[in-house]
């Protein structure tokens, strides 16, 4: 039955190949299950409450993933996204974190409607090419910038605005951590970075920077302190269209950009480029992102990671179920998770920096009209603490200086709305 659900033999795999390459999705991506907690909790949120929530979020997406498309992708609340939650609206703009859900709840909603109606195909052909690959890589310094300042490297400093920190045990834990992580992906080592939290621990365990737990396994951590708290009215507000469209935009990019890359890896691209289960794989992302801001999470989307599971024998939609069923055990180990401090998962998000960072290969610096927009929003957002503030002024700059270049046939009716959009975004400062 399942074997027919799931086309396992149709598409030459087998049961234990799905198994193995679920199995490998989770160990790449289940670094989340730390860092996102320990990232939402800087907006407020509480820490064991978004254990749970993290990987109820996870496991939705996943199956949804699995039994609706039918795809070997995992889900969980995006890297760049949570940090847009926590650091640039709650933190920056001082919106508290229940209005913020609100936020990503009505961003969920429109994407949903937008891949319904096929509207979300003709945005991502409107955006410039050197606008999207720029997102991913701002959005990588921006994350590698947190995770530097979680660890102590990165310190405020009065006369240089940032500076050196002190070369504390924390800190040099930490440091450790990134040496061993970065090693393990040279390496190639699947988990690397999961392997990588959890050996940064123990040293910090060991150095008696952190303390055991005294169990190792529980019923999960519940729910109610996020679940159901979003606050949509307040969302509503006309100050923070701008922080929707955000949210909007770098899920568009960054889902897009995952399931077509993890498409050619599982061989569902047709010969006239044609990407198979599209919009089932959209639809899937929109309602997992509604179902995580009702839990207490950020917008949840697909991860790269799932082309680990592929290039370990993953085809099917059974892979998302068995990594789905992993995240499901790591519910009991809450303590466990709870024990982990900021400077282990500190290098983490150095190293999904790295991830993200590098297409940036592809943008045409030397087309000054391309360069400058996309340099622009590559370092404002790291500079501002804001993604938001980095794709305004990228796309401001794009359009304008196209018109000056006389290259107005490069610039879509659509661009010029998203430009003044991004005018009036930071007019409102979000």
């Amino acid at each position: 039955m399942l074997n027919k659900y799931f086309n396992i033999t149709e598409r030459g795999s087998s049961f234990k190949k799905e198994m193995i390459g679920g199995a490998t999705t989770f160990l790449t991506m289940a670094y989340i299950i730390f860092v996102n907690p320990s990232i939402l909790g800087d907006a407020g949120m509480d820490k064991n409450a978004l254990i749970t929530v993290t990987i109820v979020a996870s496991i939705i997406g996943t199956v949804l993933a699995g039994v609706w498309a039918k795809v070997p992708y995992a889900m969980a609340p995006g890297m760049g996204l949570n940090a847009f939650f926590t650091y640039t609206l709650v933190i920056g703009a001082g919106v508290d974190w229940q209005t913020a859900l609100g936020v990503v709840f009505i961003s969920g909603v429109v994407f949903l409607a937008l891949t319904v109606t096929g509207i979300r195909t003709k945005i991502i052909h409107t955006i410039p090419l050197a606008l999207r690959l720029a997102t991913g890589a701002g959005i990588g310094l921006f994350i590698s910038f947190i995770g530097f300042k979680n660890m102590g490297l990165v310190v405020s400093n009065p006369a240089t605005f940032v500076g050196l920190g002190k070369f504390t045990p924390t800190l040099l834990i930490g440091i450790a951590g990134l040496l061993i992580t970065a090693i393990f992906e040279v390496k190639k080592i699947r988990g690397g970075i999961f392997y990588g939290i959890i050996i940064t621990t123990i040293i910090a365990l060991i150095a008696g920077q952190v303390k055991a737990p005294d169990v190792f396994v529980s019923m999960p951590p519940s729910m109610s302190p996020l679940a159901f708290k979003l606050d949509i009215l307040s969302a509503l507000s006309f100050s923070l269209v701008g922080a929707i469209f955000s949210f909007m935009f770098v899920d568009l990019f960054d889902s897009v950009g995952t399931i077509v890359a993890c498409s050619y890896e599982a061989g569902f691209v047709d010969k006239d480029g044609k990407v198979e289960h599209v919009d089932r794989i959209l639809e899937a992302d929109a309602i997992a992102t509604v179902a995580g801001s009702l839990l207490g999470t950020s917008t949840t989307t697909t991860y790269i990671e799932s082309a680990s599971g592929i290039a370990n024998g993953a085809k099917t939609g059974f892979a998302s179920l068995i990594t789905a069923g992993l995240f499901f055990l790591a519910l009991f180990f809450a303590p466990l998770i709870g024990m982990v401090p900021g400077y282990a998962t500190a290098p983490a998000l150095v190293i999904v920096g790295v991830y993200m960072f590098k297409n940036i290969k592809e943008i045409q610096f030397s087309d000054f009209s391309e360069g400058i927009p996309a340099f622009l929003t590559i370092v404002l957002m790291p500079l501002t603490y804001s993604i938001s503030i980095g794709l305004s002024f990228g796309f401001i700059s794009y359009v304008i200086l196209k018109a000056i270049a006389g290259k107005y046939n490069e610039v879509s009716l659509l661009m010029w709305l998203i430009a003044v959009l991004s005018v009036v975004n930071l007019w409102l400062g979000v």
